[in-house]
């Protein structure tokens, strides 16, 4: 009887790994630009320029960074980043009224780039506007 309890739990601990080894093997993983996004700048003559980025970004930001050729700066707050230069234009909002704005699939977004989110497929604009 006991060496049956013992087989038994020697089998299962065989079947827990075998099935731990083939999880990791054809299971799911994580991949290089597991999200491909567009992100637009149109500037200040309505003049865009696109990004193709394939990204594993959370939010926005992280996949702006990814972008070659993509510059952007600005003042860091309490809620992450309002961008003030994008490629190198400035939009001063105390001179004329001009700002950054953050569309997604052609919305206004609801967040910052530090907040927003990055989805597979959608198309984000980073607009100057007045």
């Amino acid at each position: 009887m006991n060496k049956k309890k013992v087989i038994g739990i020697v089998v299962f601990i065989l079947l827990v790994g075998l099935l731990a080894a083939a999880y990791f093997i054809f299971g799911p993983s994580a991949i290089a630009g597991d999200k491909s996004i567009t992100i637009e700048v149109v500037n200040s003559k309505a003049e865009t320029t696109s990004y193709d980025v394939d990204t594993d970004a959370e939010f926005l930001r992280q996949a702006m960074e990814e972008a070659d050729g993509l510059e952007f700066s600005g003042d860091e707050g309490e809620y992450g980043i309002m961008l003030t230069t994008v490629n190198g234009e400035t939009a001063d909002f105390e001179k004329d009224g001009a700002y950054w704005s953050i569309m997604v699939n052609g919305e206004y977004g609801n967040y910052g780039i530090d907040q927003q989110p990055v989805v597979d497929g959608d198309v984000y604009q980073i607009v100057y506007s007045k």
